[in-house]
């Protein structure tokens, strides 16, 4: 019975065994941006920029229909466009960053709403805003991969200046030039991290395989490489039962994996061993001296 609804689907067929590829890189690449994003409390930022990349995916749909690498180069540009006008707009007038880029993503969200449906149908549009993981094809899920690689490479290399940033952005500034290429490098990851999320999961979810599991990680780690580690895991986790859930039912594949990721950070909440309510109303004894 556990073996015919948990492993069967995956041997079985070769859409399942790509959909689970897909859910394994984007949780390599997109759950550690995650952490970071909620450590620098810009969580709602990545979420402005899943919005913000559809116009130049759709863009791309317009000229080239579902063409993978024209909705991907398209999403790439109106991404880092609308990060750079926001901040612009943020620095020369009294509007903040956050309600720039709330301005931006809500244009963004219609223009792209707006190109898909002159252009498309109903069921194109629902393939843009909501995506679907069991359609990868092998060309989606190499970019994917790409870009998961490319995302750890340079994770690594900016990942002291990004955490000192974290814990103290005053003294990086004072010891060292490299926040800022760090900081732009950081938001150039986000863009394409949320592009990979757009291919697989829609521009509505993309952004959820980053935040919930960097969400459910910090109920279980101080320790910013625990945290990671556990994102990762979480991410995967969800998109295993997630894939599960979808083939077994009839709910969406995309709404599926991000559904089982609520529950895992609804039990975070409750039973975390770092301020989770439980652990607070009941917390263990302490060592007496």
């Amino acid at each position: 019975m556990l073996y015919d609804a948990l492993i069967a689907p995956f041997l079985e067929f070769e859409f399942m065994r790509r959909a689970l590829a897909g859910v394994v890189a984007l949780a390599l690449g997109g759950a550690p941006i995650g952490v970071f994003l909620m450590l620098r409390r810009m969580s709602l930022v990545g979420d402005a920029m899943a919005h913000a990349i559809l116009p130049g995916a759709a863009i791309g749909f317009l000229f080239s229909g579902l063409n993978l690498f024209a909705m991907t180069f398209g999403g790439l540009i109106a991404g880092f466009s609308v990060a750079l006008l926001a901040g612009l707009v943020s620095r020369v007038t009294v509007i903040k960053e956050d309600a720039s880029l709330a301005a931006f993503y809500l244009v963004s969200l219609a223009v792209g709403v707006t190109i898909v449906s002159m252009r498309g149908t109903n069921i194109d549009l629902l393939h843009v805003l909501f995506g679907n993981i069991l359609a990868l094809d092998d060309q989606t899920l190499l970019v994917i991969a790409f870009n998961a690689t490319i995302t750890l490479v340079v994770m690594a290399v900016i990942y002291r200046p990004l955490v000192i940033e974290c814990v103290d952005p005053v003294f990086l500034r004072t010891v060292s030039r490299a926040g800022a290429p760090a900081h732009l490098a950081f938001l150039a990851l986000v863009v394409v991290n949320l592009v990979n999320g757009f291919h697989a999961l829609g521009t509505l979810l993309a952004v959820g395989l980053m935040i919930l599991p960097a969400g459910i990680a910090r109920f279980w780690s101080r320790d910013i490489t625990g945290m990671m580690m556990i994102s990762v895991a979480s991410a995967m986790i969800s998109g295993y039962f997630g894939l599960v859930l979808s083939f077994q039912t009839k709910v969406p594949s995309g709404p599926a994996i991000i559904l089982v990721a609520a529950v895992l950070y609804v039990f975070s909440v409750l039973f975390g061993n770092v301020s989770g309510l439980v652990r607070q109303l009941f917390p263990g004894r302490h060592l007496e001296a």
